[in-house]
């Protein structure tokens, strides 16, 4: 399911290659971005369906509902947050541990699946 209403859409310079449907965060400067690498990111958006290499222009889904890759199981309804290679994984935290989280899955899926992401950062801890 690529159910996908994206809102805010702008364009970055990749600061490494980027892959397609995957979150991002800032890189060194305003301009640019890089892959998610963590649940402690601050995670900013979603790359478009191209992706990039590093210098090129990617263009970066900011609101609304967005297509990514998934890197592990998670329930339709679940917070989202990011692996290590930028793809959405279910935000979970252990006892006195930030997570940053990105959105909510609208759908089920399994490592390998691109699913939409109601994209609404946010924190918690556990």
């Amino acid at each position: 399911m690529t159910l996908r209403n994206q809102g805010l859409i702008k364009p970055f310079l990749c600061s490494g290659a980027i892959a397609p449907n995957r979150f991002v965060k800032f890189g060194s400067d305003d301009r640019t971005v890089t892959l998610g690498a963590s649940a402690t990111d601050s995670i900013i958006g979603v790359s478009d369906d191209v992706g990039a290499a590093s210098g090129e222009r990617v263009d970066v889904v900011l609101s609304d509902i967005a297509t990514v890759e998934f890197g592990g199981t998670v329930t339709r309804g679940g917070l989202v947050t990011s692996d290590s290679t930028g793809k959405a994984i279910a935000a979970t935290a252990s006892a006195g541990s930030n997570v940053r989280t990105c959105g909510i899955a609208l759908a089920s899926a399994v490592s390998g699946d691109k699913a939409p992401v109601l994209l609404i950062p946010g924190s918690f801890q556990g």
